[in-house]
Order: C-alpha cells, then structure tokens, then sequence
C-alpha cells in the first residue's frame, strides 16, 4: 500500500484550494492551522496522512483547548480539517466514510454571546478622532474616524471593507457594493448621513494625495490597507479607550448595527439582506439574543389580539 506524506498532502491541498480560487485571505487560513496541525502530527510521530485518526485529531483539539483557545476557535480549527480531509475522502479516494477522521468528530458546543457597543462607547471613539482632526488634521484621524461611521452604518465586514473601492461607492444613488464572502457582490443602500460623512471624506481624500486613491481605506502612502493594518487600528484604540467589557473590531461593529436593528423592530429579513447572511440562522441568532424588540412586533400584531376572547 503506498503511502502519501502528510507535508506533500498538504501541497496537494494548498494546490487544489487555488485551483478552485479561494480567496488569498481563505488560502491563508487554511494553511496556517493545517501547517499547526502538521507540526502537531510531527510532534506525535505521524508523517503519512493515512495514520491520522480521529483520535489524533481529537488530541489536536484538546490541545488548542487547553492553550486557551475558545470553543468558537476550536470549531473553525475543526472546520477546517474536515475541509481538508473531506478532500482526500471525496476527490482521492485516500479514505472512505469510514476511516475519516473527522467524519464522526462534532463541533464543540459554544457559549454564545455577542457583544456589541453602547451608545457612550460609541460617542467616545468619535469624540477621541474628531479632536485629533481639528488639532492635527491627520489622514489617520480622518480615516479612522469615517471608518468608525462607516462600519456602522454599513455592517460591513474587516474584508469587505480593506477591499472597498471608490468605484464600488455610488453617492448619486446612494448604494454601496461590497464584495463578501465567496465573492460574492452585494448592494448596501446609503443612508443621507452616511452619505454626507462619504462626500466629507472624499474631499480630504482628494486634498491629501496627488493622485486618488483606488481604495477607500489606505494607508498614508495611498496603498490599501491589509486586513491586518486594520485590526492595528482597533488594537491601538482599544489601548486609549480601555473597554472593559467588549471587543473592539469590526466584527463588534457589525454585531452592534444587527443589534440596533433589531432593537428598532426591523424584521428579520431585511436584516439578513442588510447584513448579508447567506441564509436565515445567523440571523435567527441575533433575534434569540435580544428578543424584546421582537417581543414587541409580536404584541403588537399577534392574531390573538384581534380576536374577542
């Protein structure tokens, strides 16, 4: 029986995943956790991908576990390797339903709570940029602080938005397109507010560099933002706003437009468009979470209350 090194399976899979177009960003998030799991298997032992069993997996797991990684981390790490040797089951043939070791491994349970931003919260990270831009009229004060509306009012996600270009904004008719997850493109409609704060910072944009940036967000040189320039800047407001009790990224942001949604009587519909949810049990999830807006439609239009009883 020939046997396939782990480190050439690996190559394998890297190959297959840019055959198929993943995004760089997706890419690299799998080769990272599987390079980790690799020097994981290594460490035990294990060179030939047929010698990984659900045992070992599970070991793996107890492991991120125990180094403090959370249930929702450890599920994307299982994620993850189902992708991965789902591929060697269905398209090699290298293991049957059977002998996959993550076929019968299930997600851990997680606590889930979303947090989200108060109103106060909110007003001190403006307050903090707006000083900074009538002192020093920096781009990083200007960016930073469009970027805080920006979020808000568009629920976009950290991809989404470091890709955002100017092309994709159309202030006549006042729709942003974003490109999410699977690349897929999406229309966001512009509020009049955040409209005005785009045409603000469009014209310091325009003032600042010589030539017009591709992307919305850059860096001082004009050059888009990485994904990771952008979790710099929450890393370093979180510094000087000190929250206690939540997480400051654009995913806090996201959660926190969803929640304000929700909390205004928006039906779940249009919060799954606005959001962008490929189907309905994310945000089903938001709903469970703050139910008292949606114990308020309910009292008012429930077809009890129209009934004599």
């Amino acid at each position: 029986m020939a046997f396939l090194l782990l480190k050439f399976a690996l190559t394998e899979f890297r190959a297959d995943r840019l055959y198929r177009n993943v995004s760089e960003r997706t890419l690299n998030a799998y080769m990272s956790l599987m390079n980790e799991f690799h020097q994981f298997c290594v460490t035990n032992q294990i060179i030939n991908i047929e010698d990984c069993s659900s045992s070992l997996v599970k070991q793996y797991l107890l492991q991120c576990k125990e180094k403090g990684n959370n249930p929702t981390t450890v599920n994307s790490k299982l994620h993850i390797l189902k992708i991965f040797f789902n591929y060697f089951e269905t398209e090699l043939e290298i293991f049957t339903p059977k002998t996959n070791p993550t076929k019968r491994i299930i997600f851990a349970k997680e606590n889930i709570k979303i947090e989200v931003f108060t109103d106060e919260q909110i007003k001190q990270m403006l307050r903090y940029y707006q000083a900074i831009k009538y002192r020093d009229k920096s781009l990083y004060a200007y960016r930073d602080y469009f970027l805080i509306i920006f979020l808000l009012g568009s629920a976009c996600r950290l991809g989404e938005t470091v890709n955002l270009k100017w092309s994709d904004v159309d202030l006549v008719n006042q729709v942003i397109t974003v490109t999410g997850k699977k690349r897929v493109a999406s229309s966001i409609p512009m509020t009049d507010k955040l409209k005005r704060e785009f045409i603000e910072y469009r014209m310091f944009i325009e003032q600042y560099f010589p030539t017009m940036p591709e992307t919305v967000f850059t860096d001082r040189n004009g050059k888009q933002l990485t994904d990771n320039a952008l979790k710099m800047v929450f890393k370093h407001l979180k510094v000087i706003m000190n929250f206690k009790n939540v997480r400051l990224s654009a995913h806090t942001f996201r959660h926190t437009t969803a929640h304000r949604m929700i909390m205004a009587g928006c039906d779940i519909g249009t919060v799954q468009k606005l959001l962008r949810h490929s189907n309905v049990s994310m945000s089903l999830k938001y709903f469970a979470l703050w139910g008292t807006a949606l114990a308020e439609q309910n009292e008012k239009y429930n077809p009890l209350n129209s009934l004599d009883l």
